[in-house]
């Protein structure tokens, strides 16, 4: 026959023991484990709340873009830009600084970079380019190739060689990555970096051999070279 613990043996009982303190503490705090308990409902409430808002936004910004996406194929970047005022259309300015936390807010930035240049606005279209969040993988090379290409029309020779060198290493291929370093490589000669231009205009020969853009960088080395 098993032995009956006594009272005393009984309130000794780490379990036992456990569980007298927790209701003790249940019953002196109960306004304060209420207002806990309201708290996570009130977080978890907003955290559906948020995502259901979030796919709102997403859905109503994707709507707007494809509207001045017409503009843009129709090459009306005015329009496509900053909207039609007569046909109170978003354009993707507006698109961007509204819905900044989407997808389609994130691609407005570049369509409303590549319409500033379209336009003339090389520093309108870099603000965007900033603002711009770069995809991974080889749908990010070309965007930021053409944020060098708009560093470089801005003479800022040194900024555009190290965001060619950023394409070329994003997504490395046999393609890309050759032709965003000769890029590089001829925005440092510009920016008077010979030693940089040199050894970038080296890496494309040693490393890509089979490339196109061979004897492009051989006859940049032979400019450095006459330049000693």
């Amino acid at each position: 026959m098993s032995k009956r613990l006594s009272k005393e043996e009984l309130e000794s009982d780490p379990l036992i023991e456990n569980y007298n303190r927790a209701a003790a503490y249940v019953t002196e705090n109960k306004s304060f484990i209420t207002t806990v308990a309201i708290a996570v409902v009130l977080v978890i409430g907003g955290i559906i709340g948020y995502n259901y808002y979030s796919s709102a936004q997403e859905q109503e910004a994707q709507q707007l873009l494809s509207v001045a996406e017409n503009y843009y194929n129709q090459a009306d970047y005015e329009n496509a830009l900053y909207g039609d005022e007569f046909e109170l259309t978003y354009g993707f300015d507006q698109i961007a600084e509204e819905f900044p936390r989407t997808n389609a807010g994130n691609i407005a930035n570049f369509y409303a970079a590549v319409s500033s240049y379209e336009l003339g606005d090389i520093e309108n279209a870099l603000m965007f380019m900033e603002e711009f969040d770069v995809p991974k993988g080889i749908l990010g090379v070309g965007p930021l190739s053409f944020h060098g290409k708009l560093l470089m029309a801005n003479e800022s020779f040194d900024a555009a060689a190290e965001k060619f060198v950023q394409a070329a290493n994003w997504n490395e291929n046999s393609v890309t990555t050759p032709s965003n370093l000769l890029e590089a490589a001829q925005a440092y000669y510009q920016a008077g970096n010979y030693d940089k231009a040199d050894e970038v205009a080296t890496q494309i020969i040693e490393e890509y051999p089979q490339s196109g853009q061979i004897a492009e960088s051989e006859r940049l080395k032979g400019m450095i070279a006459a330049t000693s």
